[in-house]
């Protein structure tokens, strides 16, 4: 008898999350957990050529072979580049007078 694998596949939009339990064949890929789970039919703007996928947080590609209990995680795009918004929210600060925003300029310019 061959062995069963207990996956789950998520996604997350910023209003929904989707989380759908699927058991696969041992030997099993991350495409194959992903077409399983019907959750491309589900949400259609999903695009593997484009978003990446990963097990437990960690990027892998998709003919990696899943363990039991592994959850298979499709990421989003990120709209901001996470750098720049943490450029942006220091520089509303500054101008906002707070010691704060001052803390990161060189001491001359204090």
């Amino acid at each position: 008898m061959s062995a069963r694998l207990s996956i789950e596949v998520c996604y997350a939009l910023a209003n929904e999350q989707a989380l759908i339990a699927v058991d696969l064949q041992e030997g099993a890929t991350l495409q194959q957990a992903i077409d399983a789970s019907g959750i491309l039919q589900r949400y259609p703007q999903i695009d593997l050529g484009t978003q990446k996928v990963g097990v437990f947080g960690k990027l892998k590609p998709l003919d990696t072979v899943l363990a039991d209990h592994d959850r298979v995680e499709i990421y989003r795009s990120l709209l901001v580049d996470p750098k720049l918004s943490r450029q942006r929210r220091v520089e509303k600060t500054r101008k906002a007078g707070s010691i704060e925003g001052r803390r990161w300029l060189n001491k001359d310019s204090r």
